[in-house]
C-alpha cells in the first residue's frame, strides 16, 4: 500500500479538460434529457478527457485530483448540464474508491483497455450478502444507481447477514437486473438513475472492501477521505454549479431586455434582489472553498480529519445545497413566463429540485451538525451522513 502523493506531471488537467468540453454537453443538455441518459458524444468526451477518473489512483490511469481542483471540474459541469456533473461525481467516486480500496487482484480485472472503467451503483441502502467459500452471495434491491447505464461494473453495498459488517461489493453489470424504464422522474432525467437487483450472486471476496473505510491500497493521501467524503465535494460543487448557471442566464435574460420601458432591468426591487442572490451564493461558495482548504491541509501534512472539521464538510454542503434552491425559487420567479417554457432555465430549476432530495441534504444532517457544533454530542463521530457514538 501506498499513501504518498503522485507525480504531478502523471496526472492530466481535469480543470483545462472540464472547460475545454463544457461548450459541447452544454450544447447536448436537451438531448441528455430527452434520452433519459448522456449521449454518446457526452460520455465519449467525459473518457477522452479521462474525466470519469478523476479520483482514480494515478497507478491505474486516473489523477487523484484534489478537493479544490474537483470542487472547480464538477461545478463547472454542473453549470453546462446538471445531469452530466451528477453521473460524473457518482461515478468517478464510485470507480476512484474501487480503484483505491479494492485488492491488487479487483484492480487488474477492472483497470485494463485504452478506457478507464465506469463504475456505478448505490451505496447507502444495503443488500444482503451470506458468506459462501472464498466470498459471498449477495441479495438485494437497490435504487438511485446515477450513470449506470454507462457503467461496466457495479458497486453496492451489503450487509455481511452473520456479522453485520458493512461492505461495499463490486461486480460487472451484466450480474444485476436492471429496471430500465423506472426513473420516471421531474428532474436529474438524463442521470438515468434506474433501479438495480441481485438474486444470489456471487461476488468473491477479492472484490469487496469496507464500506467507511478510509485506508487505500493504492493511491495518495486523496483516498484518506472515505467514500463519503468525496461524495461531499462533489454534491457541493453539483449546487453550486446548478445556482451559478441560472444566475448568469437570469442576467443575461434581463440585460437583452434593457432599455425598454417597464422591463425588469429598470425595477430597484430585482436589482436588490439580484444582489442579495448573488451574496447568497458567494457566502455558499466561499464556505464549501474555506472548509475543504482546511481538510486538504490537514492531510496533505498526514493529519486525521477531525470531527469538527467533518461536522463542518457537512454543514457547507447542506448550505451550499438549500442557498442554491433558494436562489433557484427566486430566479424562476423572476424569468417570468420564459422559465415556465421547455428550455434551460426550467430544466435547471426541475433539477435543482430533484437534487435537493439526496440523502446528504436531509434535515437529520443539520441536526447532527447543530449538536456536534453546540457541544451536545461529546464522544460522537459521523457514519456517513449521521452522528453516532464513538467506538
Amino acid at each position: 500500500m501506498t499513501t504518498t502523493a503522485p507525480d504531478t506531471a502523471d496526472r492530466p488537467d481535469l480543470v483545462a479538460a472540464a472547460r475545454e468540453i463544457a461548450p459541447l454537453i452544454r450544447e447536448q443538455a436537451a438531448a441528455n434529457e430527452a434520452g433519459g441518459k448522456l449521449t454518446d458524444a457526452v460520455a465519449d468526451a467525459l473518457h477522452d478527457k479521462r474525466l470519469f477518473g478523476m479520483w482514480t489512483p494515478v497507478s491505474l490511469g486516473g489523477a487523484e485530483l484534489d478537493p479544490m481542483a474537483s470542487l472547480e471540474v464538477i461545478q463547472t459541469i454542473a453549470e453546462a448540464d446538471p445531469s452530466t456533473a451528477w453521473v460524473l461525481m457518482a461515478a468517478s467516486l464510485a470507480t476512484g474508491t474501487g480503484g483505491a480500496y479494492l485488492s491488487d487482484d479487483a484492480v487488474a480485472e477492472m483497470f485494463k483497455g485504452d478506457r478507464l472503467p465506469v463504475v456505478a451503483g448505490q451505496g447507502t441502502r444495503p443488500g444482503r450478502a451470506v458468506r459462501s467459500g472464498d466470498g459471498y452471495r449477495l441479495s438485494g434491491e437497490w435504487g438511485f444507481a446515477s450513470g449506470i447505464k454507462h457503467a461496466q461494473w457495479i458497486h453496492t453495498l451489503g450487509v455481511v447477514e452473520d456479522t453485520g459488517q458493512p461492505l461495499i461489493f463490486v461486480l460487472p453489470v451484466d450480474q444485476a437486473a436492471l429496471a430500465e424504464d423506472s426513473w420516471n422522474v421531474m428532474g436529474l432525467k438524463a442521470t438515468g438513475s434506474i433501479d438495480y437487483t441481485t438474486e444470489d450472486v456471487y461476488v468473491p471476496a477479492y472484490f469487496t472492501h469496507e464500506g467507511p473505510t478510509e485506508t487505500p491500497q493504492r493511491g495518495g493521501w486523496i483516498f484518506k477521505l472515505g467514500i463519503m467524503h468525496f461524495a461531499l465535494i462533489g454534491h457541493s460543487a453539483w449546487a453550486l454549479g446548478v445556482a451559478r448557471r441560472m444566475l448568469d442566464d437570469l442576467a443575461a435574460q434581463v440585460r437583452a431586455k434593457a432599455g425598454r420601458a417597464g422591463t425588469v432591468a429598470d425595477s430597484t426591487r430585482f436589482q436588490a434582489l439580484y444582489g442579495e442572490l448573488e451574496a447568497k451564493y458567494h457566502a455558499a461558495q466561499a464556505f464549501v472553498q474555506q472548509v475543504w482548504r482546511d481538510a486538504t491541509e490537514t492531510l496533505q501534512n498526514g493529519g486525521e480529519l477531525s470531527v469538527d472539521q467533518r461536522t463542518k464538510l457537512r454543514l457547507a454542503l447542506y448550505n451550499a445545497t438549500w442557498s442554491a434552491e433558494a436562489i433557484s425559487v427566486e430566479v424562476y420567479r423572476a424569468a417570468g413566463t420564459s422559465a415556465l417554457r421547455t428550455g434551460p432555465m426550467q430544466q435547471y430549476f426541475r433539477d435543482m429540485h430533484a437534487g435537493t432530495q439526496h440523502v446528504t441534504s436531509a434535515p437529520g444532517v443539520i441536526e447532527g451538525c447543530g449538536r456536534q457544533l453546540a457541544g451536545l454530542a461529546p464522544d460522537h463521530t459521523w457514519l456517513y451522513m449521521n452522528l453516532v457514538p464513538q467506538g
